[in-house]
């Protein structure tokens, strides 16, 4: 049975390395969504 829900994770500074981007996927998440609210222009490159 194919599963119709969906999990959209959020990254930011907390979860923005590699270890817990890996975590996220094997956990089931379908989209990432990227949280450009905190930090600065730098952070984000």
């Amino acid at each position: 049975m194919p599963r119709h829900t969906k999990i959209i994770s959020t990254l930011g500074p907390a979860s923005s390395d590699r270890g817990t981007i890996s975590e996220l996927i094997e956990a089931g998440t379908n989209v990432i969504r990227l949280n450009f609210s905190h930090g600065t222009h730098e952070d984000h490159r």
